[in-house]
C-alpha cells in the first residue's frame, strides 16, 4: 500500500525527492498513511476540487480491502 501511493505521488509532483510517506497502524484493521509533499506541490496531490486525493484514496482502500483493513490518507500543507 505505502509503495503504490508514493509511487503515484512521486509521479504527480515537480519535485519527487520531496515526497516523503509516514505508515502508521493504531490497530490490527486500520492503516493510516501521512503523505509529505513540497510546498509547490500540494496542490498537484491534491487536484481540482479534491478530486486527485479523491481518486487515491479510492484506490487505497481497494488495496486495503483486500488484506481485510481499513486506510486513511492524509495529506499534508
Amino acid at each position: 500500500m505505502k509503495e503504490f501511493i508514493e509511487f503515484i505521488a512521486k509521479h504527480l509532483v515537480d519535485s519527487p525527492d520531496s515526497v516523503s510517506l509516514e505508515e502508521v497502524a493504531p490497530d490490527e484493521k486500520t492503516v493510516e498513511l501521512t503523505l509529505k509533499v513540497g510546498a509547490d506541490d500540494v496542490g498537484k496531490v491534491i487536484g481540482k476540487q479534491g478530486k486527485t486525493a479523491q481518486a487515491m484514496r479510492t484506490l487505497l482502500t481497494a488495496i486495503a480491502a483486500k488484506d481485510g483493513k481499513r486506510a486513511i490518507l492524509k495529506i499534508l500543507d
